[in-house]
């Protein structure tokens, strides 16, 4: 691994750090999230037409700039810096890669180019709280978790030549407002179950919903009798296709959704990460300033002791973030979980010892530091929580012996 960033990496993150210093600072922040879409619409519009995000790791005959995975993570940690509201997470990290994997060479014309010039949004609906298990982060990927009829979740029915949808999808990553929804639905009954993903664009009843963490904005999708289209080639989900073509349709769908999550979540660290660095940056700031007994608090040994040991911990999750960056563009799997893990743990320790340092005055809403401190245990209620993490990762990777480690 070459850890040194070649001059386009260090090209993207400066720009941006430049763009998110003039346009989110903490009160367009609170600005944006209060708003109905839940984002800037003036700050999306330029992330996608000036520095090209959605279509960052999209191929150029698609629209997009064809960089990797490690762009797109370089990129989050600047968003993650600011803790800039966009749709860049549901459409770039999430949708688009599904759309790249599954689609007809049809369907990746119609979306992709849309999605990298950021004219349309997309949002990946996945049943109940199930997305980070759907991702194969902290628990097997099976696909039983999409439920389905009395069973709950997302159930896809044959209407002729097309899909109807019935179901609902809570804390669905901006849901509320997307362009586009993947939604995961199970098809095939009791006798022949399978899990497949549809792409629904009007139809269905959306809400948003009131979230811990509102830079992350999240809705609920309810599918009534919607029209659906198969994402990918519709003759592989016919409902007289044999039981073999049944697995290599469900295969498919849950190996694209496992390969999504290891590189999603090396994009969630690397944001994690520099969300942990700026509410550092700015204890540290803080400690200089404030005083008591006559004297900085930041002289304190104490002080200081506390502020070293979350250096370490940020710079450790760094490491870890951008190795696995790296491992995913090399095709070295099961890594983006770990990452995630120490990144999510590192956000939250620094979070909460900002919340200490900064006195009373952190524990208020208009302070900045309470804004991390939800970004951190909302991360960890939607991608972990963080021993979870660590028990699937040591499980797959059969540390102890045995499959899946049970926490």
């Amino acid at each position: 691994m070459d850890a040194t960033f070649t001059a386009e990496q260090d090209g993207i993150r400066r720009t941006l750090r430049e763009l998110l210093l003039k346009r989110c600072g903490p009160e367009d922040v609170r600005a944006a999230v209060g708003t109905a879409d839940g984002y800037d619409p003036a700050l999306w519009e330029a992330l996608a037409q000036q520095l090209g995000l959605p279509g960052l790791a999209l191929p150029e005959a698609y629209g997009g700039v064809g960089c990797t995975t490690t762009e797109l993570a370089l990129a989050a940690e600047e968003l993650g810096r600011t803790l800039a509201p966009s749709p860049l997470l549901a459409t770039a990290v999430l949708c688009a890669p599904l759309v790249l994997a599954l689609g007809t060479p049809a369907q990746r014309a119609a979306l992709l180019p849309r999605i990298a010039s950021g004219a349309l949004t997309a949002a990946l609906a996945v049943p109940g709280a199930a997305l980070t298990t759907a991702l194969g982060l902290t628990g097997g990927n099976h696909g039983d978790w999409a439920g389905g009829g009395r069973a709950g979740g997302v159930q896809a029915r044959r209407d002729g030549d097309g899909w109807r949808l019935y179901g609902q999808a809570d804390q669905v990553l901006d849901g509320h407002r997307a362009d586009l929804l993947l939604v995961a639905a199970r098809t095939g009954g009791f006798a022949r179950p399978r899990t497949l993903l549809f792409l629904v664009g009007e139809g269905a009843a959306r809400a948003r919903l009131t979230t811990l963490d509102a830079t992350r904005p999240q809705g609920r999708v309810q599918l009534r009798h919607v029209p659906a289209e198969l994402l990918g080639a519709d003759e592989a989900a016919d409902e007289a296709t044999d039981e073999a073509t049944d697995v290599t349709g469900t295969l498919a769908a849950l190996t694209a959704l496992a390969a999504v999550g290891d590189r999603a979540a090396a994009v969630l660290a690397a944001e994690a990460v520099g969300a942990a660095d700026r509410v550092l940056e700015r204890t540290v700031e803080y400690v200089k300033q404030r005083e008591q007994f006559g004297r900085a608090i930041g002289s304190f040994q104490a002080v200081q002791h506390r502020l070293a040991d979350l250096y370490v911990q940020v710079q450790g999750a760094r490491s870890a973030a951008y190795y696995a960056a790296w491992a995913t563009v090399e095709g070295r799997e099961g890594v983006g979980g770990l990452a995630l893990a120490q990144a999510l743990e590192a956000l939250r320790t620094t979070a909460s010892e900002a919340v200490q340092l900064h006195g009373g005055i952190g524990f208020t809403w208009e302070h900045e530091a309470h804004l991390y401190f939800k970004r951190a245990a909302g991360d960890e209620l939607l991608f972990g929580p963080v021993h979870r993490l660590r028990a699937h990762a040591a499980g797959e990777a059969r540390l102890f012996g045995g499959g899946e480690v049970r926490v």
